[in-house]
């Protein structure tokens, strides 16, 4: 045995059961894993590290989900690759082990999958092998992504030399309770899928009951609640003008009609950009009202004017000829959904002939890169503001498992040339992409999926590929009419098995304002190109409805220029801050909320980084543009707090282009009318790049107290940064911080 791994375990030992202060490997030492939002933790974390380090591995649990394998799905591949076995063992206890589950486990050739039908195994623990010691990590954690990442779950893990007895008695009980099970094999699973389907739909059923005898009210949630708040304080400080800001999925129709209920008005106007969602947003509006207001349409042949609560299409409210047809003020409420299309002159017409007493604009992406200011239009009163990581923290979406896959070569060609057809709609690159999205599935096993392309052509032509290889798929795009849309939305939804359709194959029609709940797979075969788009297309199955477990996306990564905006869209961090973006890419999953996951392949991960490092982050277009929607959103001109603050871009930036803030300001908008000598200038350059340059909070803290009250001695400092930052400043780090001063 290795005589300094004998002795890094002593010492181990020594710190976890004997005494905290000892010094030891981190390594080795026992540690209570749980799941916890602030700050991030999550067993899936260490359950992932352990895979991919280990030499072998075992998993005892009583249940398996298919969330829980595509948590881990990823590290299951790549083991797969290496040659490196492992064994797993459920249970049938209760019947709650998902089939697909099984099914997605048993396609692994490193897997040997078994199940415990005869007794009420309720075991959780994962054991996994390397050189010359095994880490146990057992606990409450089943093979569920709620288990792995947000419930509130104890596991000990204990590291454990292979002659250890604890090793050995926990190898001992997992090879006999593995001895016991039965192999699952495809007639087991088709067996026990019968089973499981005929508890399910006794549940479903049961529920139903329930839910016929019970009180089905919509009631407001909690975010819901605290922005109904504040638009009711907003309106007691006389403003008649308020903008809503919330993630597709978090309620913003109910919303607005739990607001209405407040508000009493006599009439209402309701503004959408498609008549289908007109449609839907006045059932939203019925459940709420029931019979108290008459409710009709206002589009295309309906006229239903003499109705209390009006939903119209922009298209045609906005006419001359038809807002003729109503007085200025007869609405009192006006509702304008999808506000950040407000700049188009139809909407701009709505808003200057209407004089309501409260307008209130809802979206989900008030930034405009056209230069128009929506924020204005609202008089800068934002009501409320729930961007997607804050739903996904909230438990208002449905969790997703991001896959950023790469995208192959094609003779001997990398795909990063979107303009050549002839290669993105080769067979090879086709069966590839086949092949993924079998290989990650879809929460049931029935997918219905969204496909986003980049050329109108290319939709077709993959859908075309897709149906000779025995799917059924549609492609649409701008040209087809609005009923095309919608009967190809009910065929994606449909349960019907000789109507449904598998995939839907689109560019940009379906980015946003379209609701398709039920879908569960989303692929996008394009390059990312705008961190919003991207939001957007990713939250078209973000919403939750019933039965939906998570939605699985799929992202071929070519070799771009621009996929550092994939981890700026999916962490939803816009600081562009290189440094912060290289840290939530090797954090993996940790630093997403909820039980979401998300994974990359070794070559796409590299190509993010090298994007990352080759990036342009102070480009002037793209500073100037970020320092003006602030300025729309704020109504002001910002200050260099107010930027992270209101998540916007790294105000360090602007000095390194600039070698102050002022200076770019005074640089970029015309509005800016403070002048400072030069004197004054350079000792604020001074200050920007060399006293206080956001590298250490000790600097910031130091400054702060100087000014404010005139001393600072380095044990308030101490003292400071232990309770506010939980650690210890060393005697150099205050001579070299006091020197700069």
């Amino acid at each position: 045995m290795d005589k300094s791994l004998l002795e890094e375990f002593e010492k181990s030992l020594q710190t976890g059961f004997i005494d905290k202060t000892s010094i030891s490997e981190i390594l080795y030492q026992p540690e209570l894993l749980v799941n916890r939002k602030r700050p991030p933790k999550k067993v899936l974390t260490t359950i992932i590290q352990e895979l991919i380090n280990c030499e072998e591995f075992f998993i005892s649990v009583a249940f398996v989900t298919t969330d829980g394998v595509a948590t881990l799905i990823n590290s299951l591949k790549i083991l797969e690759e290496k040659g490196i076995k492992g064994k797993i063992l459920v249970s049938q206890y209760l019947n709650f082990t998902q089939p697909e589950a099984l099914k997605r486990l048993a396609k692994f050739k490193n897997i040997e999958l078994k199940i415990a039908t005869k007794e009420n195994s309720h075991s959780k623990g994962y054991i996994f092998k390397t050189s010359g010691y095994y880490n146990l990590i057992i606990g409450s954690s089943n093979l569920t992504a709620s288990a792995l990442a947000t419930n509130k779950e104890w596991n000990l893990k204990v590291s454990g030399l292979q002659s250890s007895a604890i090793v050995e008695k926990v190898l001992g009980e997992f090879k006999f309770d593995f001895a016991q099970a039965i192999d699952v094999t495809p007639d087991f699973i088709a067996t026990y899928a019968l089973i499981y389907e005929k508890q399910l739909l006794f549940y479903h059923q049961a529920k139903h009951v329930d839910l016929e005898g019970g009180d089905s009210e919509i009631v407001p949630n909690s975010m819901q609640i605290e922005a109904l708040k504040n638009l009711s304080v907003l309106r007691a400080n006389k403003k008649n003008k308020a903008l809503l800001i919330s993630a597709t999925g978090t309620g913003k129709t109910y919303l607005s009609a739990f607001d209405a209920k407040v508000f009493k008005p006599n009439k209402l106007l309701f503004v959408v950009h498609r008549l289908n969602i007109a449609q839907k947003s006045m059932e939203s509006f019925k459940r709420i009202f029931g019979n108290e207001k008459t409710m009709g349409l206002y589009s295309g042949n309906s006229r239903e004017l003499e109705n209390d609560f009006i939903f119209s299409t922009v298209q045609t409210i906005s006419k001359q000829i038809h807002l003729d047809q109503f007085e200025r003020n007869q609405f009192d409420y006006i509702i304008i959904d999808e506000t950040h299309r407000a700049g188009a002159d139809s909407y701009q017409r709505l808003i200057e002939y209407f004089e309501p007493r409260f307008l209130l604009g809802m979206t989900a992406t008030p930034e405009r890169t056209d230069g128009n200011d929506i924020f204005s239009l609202f008089d800068h009163n934002i009501a409320y503001e729930i961007r997607l990581n804050r739903a996904m923290e909230e438990d208002m979406l449905c969790q997703f498992h991001y896959y950023g896959v790469t995208d192959l070569i094609v003779e001997n060609t990398v795909l990063e040339n979107t303009r050549n057809f002839k290669l993105i709609t080769a067979k090879e690159r086709v069966d590839r992409i086949i092949s993924s999205a079998d290989f990650y599935g879809s929460d049931n096993g029935i997918t219905r999926g969204l496909v986003f392309c980049s050329r109108n052509e290319e939709a077709k032509e993959l859908s075309n590929m897709f149906n000779q290889r025995g799917y059924k798929t549609i492609a649409l795009s701008a040209e087809n009419a609005e009923k095309e849309r919608v009967d190809a939305i009910d065929k994606l939804e449909s349960d019907d098995l000789q109507n449904r359709i598998d995939y839907i194959f689109t560019v940009d029609i379906f980015n946003e304002g379209v609701d398709i709940p039920r879908i569960n797979q989303i692929l996008m075969i394009r390059p990312t190109d705008s961190a919003i788009i991207f939001i957007q297309q990713l939250g078209r199955g973000l919403r939750k409805c019933e039965g939906k477990g998570y939605l699985t996306i799929v992202d071929y990564i070519g070799n771009y220029k621009n996929n550092y905006l994939i981890p700026i869209a999916l962490y939803g961090d816009t600081s562009y801050n290189k440094d912060t973006l290289r840290k939530l890419l090797s954090e993996g999953s940790r630093m997403i909320p909820g039980a979401s996951t998300i994974n990359f392949d070794e070559i796409t991960k590299e190509r993010i980084f090298q994007s990352i490092d080759s990036a342009n982050m102070q480009l002037l277009a793209d500073l100037k543009n970020d320092y003006n929607l602030l300025k729309y959103k704020l109504g002001r001109t910002p200050m260099m707090m107010d930027f992270p603050e209101h998540g916007s871009r790294d105000p360090f930036l602007y000095v390194n282009y600039d070698n102050s803030y002022f200076n770019f300001v005074r640089r970029v908008d015309k509005d800016f009318t403070i002048i400072l000598s030069e004197m004054s200038i350079k000792l604020l350059e001074l200050f920007s790049k060399e006293i206080n340059n956001s590298k250490r909070v000790e600097e910031s803290i130091i400054l702060k107290e100087l000014i404010g009250n005139g001393t600072f001695n380095s044990k308030q400092l101490a003292s400071c940064l232990q309770e506010n930052y939980g650690y210890s400043i060393v005697e150099e780090t205050i001579i070299s911080c006091v020197s700069n001063h």
